[in-house]
């Protein structure tokens, strides 16, 4: 009897070591999850931040997707966040659509948060991956600032200034502007990417100050109409637009700009998969994780618009 316990209580203990190493692996085989929402995917801007963010998924193992609300609305978004998070991911990242999301963010307590493109303060952030707005806007007026004289005369043409991308994007750009000595004689913000609208406000500009010399904008929807405007007139005036995506990007390939700042959607989606794995293996992250500013001219142009045309096609 004492022989067949000893049997049995062996039996018990390999048994147990089996499923416990079954177990182990299984854990350690496990992918983590990262569930990113953005603000929309309507855009070729959106469309390359998910190219880097899912080729950050592929290197560093991890089982992720990206979803954007039915609607390019806060509303839209709040609603598909916290669906996402009562699903329990071991991140999220999200661009907000606006500071209203982010007392829903405030209210996912033991799932990371992690920001991308757009920042807002929460206090369970853990870390906003994107650009330095501000820095951006400064080198926007700085390279048009460059293209001009002291006592020339500029426009500012800015999107909704209650996104705080587009306004410390004007207030950066203003600033280096004055400080380079060129008059900031006409601003105006609030302007919609309808082309109809941003006509309206340049029409605007050359009617008040005829001797403008340049335009900053906040974004390159409103840049590119601003160009497409000054061309119907016949004026050769500079028009720097902050994003470097690809319609700025082949104007600047031949020649008919001569450059502009951008963005790295690329780099700010695989940037911050990158951090979400960082905060998953219990690494300390910085709290800003910048995605860096390029200066765009004619000798680097082609290459950025044959790399993101790669990635809308």
């Amino acid at each position: 009897m004492v022989k067949k316990w000893k049997i049995i209580l062996v039996m018990g203990a390999v048994i147990s070591v089996i499923v416990l190493g079954f177990l182990s692996v299984t854990l350690a085989n496990k992918k983590p999850t990262v569930v990113v929402v953005l603000k929309a995917m309507d855009s070729e801007y959106w469309k390359i931040m998910k190219a880097g963010i899912e080729k950050g998924f592929k290197d560093f193992g991890i089982n992720g997707k990206v979803l954007v609300p039915s609607d390019a609305t806060p509303n839209a978004q709040v609603e598909l966040l916290s669906k996402t998070y009562k699903e329990k991911p071991d991140i999220i990242i999200t661009a907000p659509y606006s500071s209203s999301v982010g007392p829903t963010l405030e209210n996912f307590t033991d799932v990371p948060i992690l920001l991308i493109d757009t920042d807002l303060t929460v206090k369970n952030k853990t870390a906003y991956i994107g650009t330095d707005n501000d820095d951006l806007g400064q080198k926007a007026g700085a390279f048009l600032a460059s293209q001009l004289q002291p006592g020339d005369k500029v426009a500012i043409i800015g999107g909704d200034i209650s996104f705080s991308v587009f306004r410390e994007r004007v207030d950066g750009a203003a600033l280096s502007l004055q400080n380079a000595g060129i008059e900031v004689a006409y601003t105006k913000t609030g302007v919609s990417d309808d082309p109809k609208a941003v006509q309206k406000a340049i029409s605007i500009a050359l009617r008040d100050h005829p001797d403008i010399k340049g335009v900053v904008t906040s974004h390159d929807t409103i840049a590119f109409s601003v160009i497409k405007e000054f061309e119907e007139q016949g004026l050769l005036i500079p028009v720097i637009g902050p994003d470097g995506l690809t319609e700025m990007l082949k104007l600047i390939a031949d020649e008919t700009l001569p450059g502009t700042m951008a963005q790295n959607p690329y780099d700010m989606g695989y940037l911050s998969v990158e951090t979400a794995m960082k905060v998953i293996q219990g690494k300390n992250v910085e709290p800003f994780v910048d995605s860096g500013v390029d200066i765009i001219l004619k000798e680097n142009a082609q290459q950025r618009l044959n790399f993101y045309e790669k990635l809308v096609k």
